[in-house]
């Protein structure tokens, strides 16, 4: 029996391997399968190029479970007493003391470094031993065997067959990997798609009501991919069935894409569009990372541009650098590599389908839009791709590309300045009225509803030459496309304010909503009241919403314009109304508050051009006085025109209507909107 030390003098790997890489313990049993299936490709390999003459046999992989003990065999190579000395007790690395002063503090580091996963062992066990036999002929079967300490023993033993045992003498604290559902938990997770078949006990069957085990090898993956076998031997069916392997509680993908590179890296796998049902980030981490079939993560952010870690599917590239022994990824040009040849593979993909099958492309854009415009925005180089194939939806539900829908607005919808306007709506129903009003004027009204519409608004007119986008409640439609510079009839000051004061004082007081009041003559037929808001207000709340930094407008209240049409009869009707029956209250009031305008700009006229300590505090009391006696005036006829308005309830009714129209009526303010329109009725 030899005995000795393992190679590393430093106080020794162990403590480290136990304590740094106690929150990713779990791969220990991926480390232990994948170095049993190389082992076993090794042996495959050189049967195949005749240096290894002996029956090959099985070749499965063995996973077991016994009291205190897990134990993973195959019939690979194996190893000879010289090889363990090599490989496991002089961990092969020159320096091997400063590398792990340098990262005692990153165990992660220390396995990946060395390569040898094997040490992920000790993070569960208190003792492993390594039961070998060597496939090559006359080789003495050998018993390694260590504590956990940098001691070991190593003894020759009888084994018949070749290949290697690796039995983990589980500690304390990790019983719960002794514990059946916890390692086929694992299996399934790290192990699915190995490419050499792993048995993990024997398959059960259902007898006299409870379950008994078979002689079968329960084989827990799948040794051939989908993603390993070519396109052109595949079905739609077989994808569809793939995926709901991968995903069993999704919808149906929409579509996918298999990659399949060898220049300037290996690259295979399959990626789904799913139907995304709104939330982005819910569908993050679902792309599956492998390297030669061996489960790596799914957190895929750096190999696969950020818009694209929305897909599904499978990546597997045995060039992904990993360390950790296969666990994390680093920079590296060959990922950025990948991401670019990805990015470029879906929008080849989506181009394709978009030229050869524009009917199916249009009926699933909705789902699709997500991603593309998500990977318009966050990546330049594909919103050049997608320009082409990215598509507009009218209000009617018809499609057109950026370029097709240019050319059917620009002759009717360029201002006088020569902006091109693209007018949208982002709620078909409760914008209706709106849009319809656009459609009757011989425009064309964009739907954007989805979750990033607003956002991209924003960088289309970055992208598209001299345009603007507006939204269809954001202004009356003549002043949405202005054509010519406006020579309409305004109302006269006095009357302007007369609307201003009654209507204002019947609006109901909303949180955080403010309104200003205006007339307008829009024309007899037109609406007698609206509600319009500023495009560029609105624009910056919502995008307050999605886009850190910017909390600042979305703490501002909501600015809405109620827009009075002058010209309509309702209007005019309570314009001259209210000139009767208010003219008595409110012309004595004016024509004080003439008297002290008048008064007031006398005093400052005399003033003016006299420097601050020139004017006497009596000067400035006077002007003060003035000041707040036309102020108490001021309320006092807004009082009287909210006394009138209040009786008046036709002012409310109109009111009301334009606050239900735009969804801002309710609860009481509702209730009382219908009793009063049965009572007008």
């Amino acid at each position: 029996m030899q005995k000795g030390n393992i190679g590393v003098t430093t106080e020794n790997i162990f403590p480290v391997i136990k304590k740094f890489l106690y929150s990713d313990h779990e791969i220990f049993l991926r480390e232990l399968v994948s170095n049993a299936v190389d082992a076993t490709q090794k042996l495959k390999t050189l049967a195949s190029i005749g240096e290894f003459k002996g029956e090959v046999g099985d070749l499965t992989v063995r996973v077991s479970l016994e009291k205190d003990t897990i134990t993973v065999s195959d019939r690979g190579i194996g190893l000879t007493a010289e090889e363990i000395d090599k490989y496991i007790n002089q961990i092969a690395f020159s320096g091997a003391n400063d590398f792990l002063e340098k990262y005692k503090n990153d165990a992660n580091a220390i396995i990946g470094h060395f390569g040898l996963g094997f040490y992920s062992a000790f993070m569960v066990a208190k003792k492993v031993e390594i039961i070998t036999k060597s496939h090559k002929e006359g080789a003495q079967a050998v018993k390694w065997s260590c504590d956990g300490s940098p001691e070991f023993t190593i003894e020759n033993i009888d084994k018949a067959d070749r290949g290697t045992d690796i039995v983990l003498y589980i500690d304390d604290e990790s019983k719960e990997f002794l514990e059946e559902a916890r390692i086929s938990s694992l299996l399934k997770k790290y192990c699915s798609f190995l490419p050499i078949p792993i048995a993990f006990g024997k398959k059960k069957d259902w007898k006299d009501g409870k379950q008994v085990e078979t002689d079968e090898d329960n084989i827990i993956n799948d040794s051939n991919p989908l993603w390993t076998l070519k396109p052109s031997d595949l079905k739609d069916e077989d994808y569809k069935k793939f995926y709901r392997d991968l995903y069993p509680m999704s919808d149906e993908p929409l579509f996918w894409i298999h990659l399949n590179v060898d220049y300037p890296f290996h690259l295979t796998g399959i990626l789904y569009f799913p139907k995304v049902k709104s939330n982005i980030e819910l569908n993050k981490n679902k792309i599956q990372l492998y390297s030669n079939q061996v489960y790596v993560t799914d957190s895929v952010e750096g190999i696969v541009p950020d818009f694209l870690t929305l897909l599904h599917g499978v990546l597997d590239s045995p060039d992904i650098p990993l360390n950790v022994s296969r666990s994390y990824l680093q920079s590296d040009s060959n990922v950025k590599k990948i991401s670019t040849y990805i990015t470029k593979k879906v929008s080849d993909r989506l181009q394709s389908i978009f030229k050869n099958d524009r009917k199916q492309f249009e009926e699933k854009w909705n789902d699709l839009k997500i991603f593309i415009n998500y990977g318009m925005l966050t990546q330049e180089d594909f919103y050049d791709r997608a320009k082409d194939f990215s598509l507009f939806t009218d209000a009617d539900g018809k499609c057109y590309t950026f370029e097709e829908y240019n050319k059917l607005i620009k002759d009717n919808q360029t201002d006088k300045d020569g902006t091109l306007i693209y007018l949208y709506a982002n709620h078909k129903d409760e914008q209706f009225s709106y849009i319809e009003a656009a459609k009757n004027k011989g425009y064309s009204v964009l739907l954007m509803d989805g979750q990033l519409d607003i956002a991209l608004v924003s960088m289309l007119e970055q992208k598209f030459e001299k345009s603007r986008f507006t939204r269809v409640d954001s202004d009356v439609i003549d002043n949405l496309i202005i054509k010519e510079d406006k020579k309409g009839e305004t109302l006269e000051a006095s009357k302007q304010e007369a609307l201003s004061a009654v209507f204002k004082s019947q609006l109901p007081k909303l949180e955080k909503v403010e309104f200003n009041i205006t007339a307008q003559a829009l024309g007899e037929n037109s609406s007698p009241v609206m509600i319009t808001q500023s495009e560029y207000m609105r624009r910056m709340k919502e995008m307050a919403n999605i886009q850190a930094g910017m909390s600042f407008y979305g703490e501002m209240p909501d600015m809405f314009n109620l827009v009075l049409n002058s010209d309509h009869k309702l209007i005019k009707e309570v314009l001259a109304d209210e000139e009767k029956e208010c003219e008595h209250v409110i012309a004595p009031i004016q024509k004080e508050m003439n008297e002290v305008d008048k008064h007031r700009n006398e005093l400052k006229d005399k003033q003016k051009g006299k420097k601050d300590e020139e004017i006497s505090t009596g000067e400035r009391d006077e002007v003060n006085t003035l000041d707040k006696k036309w102020e108490e005036l001021k309320t006092k006829k807004d009082e009287a025109f909210a006394e009138y308005a209040a009786k008046n309830k036709v002012v409310r009714q109109l009111i009301d209507l334009a606050l239900l129209q735009n969804g801002m009526l309710k609860g009481e303010a509702l209730n009382n909107f219908v009793k009063r329109s049965i009572e007008l009725i």
